[in-house]
């Protein structure tokens, strides 16, 4: 695939909120059960609701809709703010300013503010790391994830590892990709997924990472979290 070129469309989720398809993979970006209700689940739920640390070091593969982003910061506010998040996100393929208006995810949440920071995540410059709001820093980088090796980053206490399935690129659940993101990550740092794939948790064990099989979304009966030894 040529960058730039993926054909998507817009789809409604069970939850309500929009997805987007794309044609030539058959992949959504969410699930079909509800795009909110998974990423609050897998990620928030399962992943930074369980991190401690003053200073919370995400990596996201990949940005896709910037739903998760806004998931995070959403969260976020609700707490004292006392803590920092920064957030790195990689994306080979950007979505379009077109797209970007029709999801309109801030319409989800009853929080005014999230209005106008869903338009700061989506016009703040790539390779760039940007305060979305007060203690959280966004930096979206544009690459392919197996560049992630190339890239520097502070060590990572939370991964939202949120690849396209194995069915249509099954390159991005086996061991080459996983031992790039283990070795960006701190001891004890935590790895959150939709998927529960045998193969996916073997990977990880082979990796030194003590792997938990939780209640998955709607619509999904098991999730993996794992935590780095």
């Amino acid at each position: 695939m040529k960058k730039n070129t993926l054909e998507r469309e817009i789809k409604t989720t069970n939850d309500g909120s929009k997805t987007l398809f794309i044609n030539e993979l058959n992949e959504n970006y969410h699930s079909h059960h509800g795009a909110l209700q998974e990423a609050e689940h897998v990620f928030i739920k399962n992943g930074l609701n369980l991190i401690n640390d003053y200073e919370i070091n995400i990596l996201e593969l990949g940005f896709g809709t910037g739903l998760n982003v806004l998931v995070t910061i959403n969260e976020y506010l609700k707490t004292d703010k006392n803590h920092i998040i920064n957030y790195f996100t990689l994306e080979k393929y950007p979505i379009n300013e077109a797209e970007i208006e029709n999801l309109a995810y801030f319409e989800l949440f009853d929080n005014p503010e999230l209005k106008n920071i869903y338009q700061k995540i989506h016009q703040s410059e790539w390779e760039k790391s940007v305060e979305i709001t007060k203690g959280f820093y966004l930096h979206k980088i544009q690459c392919d994830f197996f560049d992630l090796k190339n890239i520097d980053l502070p060590k990572i206490s939370l991964v939202y590892y949120d690849c396209f399935g194995a069915r249509v690129q099954p390159d991005l659940w086996e061991k080459p990709l996983f031992e790039m993101v283990s070795n960006k990550m701190n001891v004890n740092g935590l790895l959150t997924t939709y998927s529960s794939k045998g193969s996916v948790r073997r990977v990880l064990q082979d990796l030194n990472f003590k792997v938990e099989k939780k209640q998955g979304p709607p619509g999904k009966r098991e999730m993996i979290n794992a935590i780095k030894l």
